[in-house]
């Protein structure tokens, strides 16, 4: 099973860098691999089924309306701006625009702006 986290995580790393995201760093949250920026976890790797990734509550009942077949939650994320993704079943360009708007969420608006974005409020 940590092989498959493992390959998760150089996932959500070369998909961070092919986006351009800035001050990305290489951490954990709650014990499991994670990206973070300024210090706040963007997206983890719950196992080798689950990616995690923040998101705001509007968004996250969107995509569990969108795409319920890459997006779900479980009792413990109902309410909380974090959102379950089947690692197995998210395709790269998907999982790219998730990872910007993760990290456009967590990130500080300076480092945003520098981005070319401004991020949610």
């Amino acid at each position: 099973m940590t092989g498959d986290v493992d390959a998760i995580f150089e996932r959500l790393k070369r998909l961070a860098a092919e986006a351009g995201l800035l001050d990305v760093e290489e951490s954990t949250s709650y014990g499991n691999p994670a990206l973070k920026v300024a210090g706040k976890s963007f997206v983890a790797v719950k196992d080798a089924e689950t990616i995690v990734i923040s998101i705001s509550l509007d968004d996250k009942d969107h995509l569990l309306e969108m795409a319920p077949d890459i997006y779900f939650q479980t009792a413990h994320y109902i309410g909380w701006p974090h959102l379950p993704v089947r690692a197995a079943v998210i395709g790269d360009e998907e999982l790219r625009l998730r990872l910007i708007g993760a990290w456009l969420f967590r990130a500080p608006r300076k480092l945003a702006a520098r981005f070319g974005c401004q991020p949610r409020s």
